[in-house]
């Protein structure tokens, strides 16, 4: 690896945040944060990164993911913002946008809610949110069963992530055919067009590199949400495909709902994976935003 994508950040309380840099070091700052399980490598490896010019793209591992520590207890998802904070001030960046996906977008949404005065715009695509009523509608079963039952049962599904984390690792084709069961029928033909698995295949390893406990604790959010999105104060764009069953439509749909200031496009026929062809126009919808 490279000094634009391993480089390290001390934080004030002695853990270690890992980050990645791409695109224009001058350019327009957007702190990117990655999906479950990924890492800050996934931006490099998708085909058209760095997606625009005069941007400039900040990509932290997520804790417990790749090179970013965890510690239990200590790391929260309410604590990240603190996190982004010490890093934009470690690269000199005061103002500075944010965009995640899916497992990601539970660590924007808590930054839109603790340091709005930082941020110039927030995206989220496909974002994990509460899991309640309103939101377990046309979901995967194995993400239901997960979001479900991993609140209860933290051991036992601290285990199962280390199981996958090591399948990834040492048996990836065997696990590629138990996560596609958490994907439709519109997402599996883009994986497959796409061959997203030969590009994704360093991120998965290294989004993996901690036994997946990042993992572990993205499975927590959904069933004890920590984030009040009505008391959301930045604006934040939303995407989110009608055909995803993975984070599905009526997750995408609350929390448009309860963020006061969203703007959501709903995209019809489109699922999980939509975003592999679709990054540059969300990052110019954030970049061009009338907040900057």
């Amino acid at each position: 690896m490279n000094k634009t994508t391993e480089n390290y950040l001390q934080l004030p309380d002695g853990r270690r945040l890992c980050y990645a840099e791409y695109g224009d070091p001058t350019g327009q700052p957007i702190f990117v944060f990655h999906g479950n399980p990924n890492s800050r490598l996934l931006w490099g490896v998708i085909p058209g990164s760095p997606f625009l010019p005069n941007v400039r793209l900040i990509a932290p591992d997520r804790p417990g993911f790749g090179q970013t520590d965890f510690v239990e207890g200590v790391t929260t998802i309410e604590n990240w913002p603190n996190d982004i904070i010490a890093l934009a001030d470690s690269l000199g960046i005061d103002k500075f946008a944010i965009f995640a996906p899916s497992g990601g977008g539970p660590f924007a949404l808590a930054c839109a809610w603790k340091i709005p005065k930082r941020l110039t715009s927030v995206g989220i695509f496909a974002s994990v949110g509460p899991f309640i009523p309103e939101t377990d509608k046309n979901i995967a079963a194995p993400i239901r069963m997960m979001w479900t039952k991993a609140p209860k049962l933290p051991g036992l599904f601290k285990l199962q992530m280390k199981v996958m984390a090591w399948l990834a690792r040492k048996h990836p084709k065997l696990y590629l055919r138990m996560v596609l069961k958490e994907f439709g029928e519109t997402d599996r033909e883009v994986y497959e067009r796409l061959n997203i698995a030969k590009f994704i295949r360093p991120d998965r390893n290294e989004s993996y590199h901690q036994g997946g406990i990042g993992s572990w604790y993205d499975a927590m959010i959904p069933g004890n949400w920590p984030i009040p999105l009505n008391e959301i104060k930045a604006k934040v764009y939303l995407w989110q495909g009608d055909e995803d069953i993975s984070v599905p439509l009526s997750m995408g749909q609350y929390i448009a709902e309860m963020i006061p200031n969203c703007k959501a496009v709903f995209i019809k026929g489109a699922g999980h994976f939509w975003i592999f062809e679709h990054l540059p126009e969300m990052f110019e919808k954030l970049v061009n935003s009338n907040d900057v």
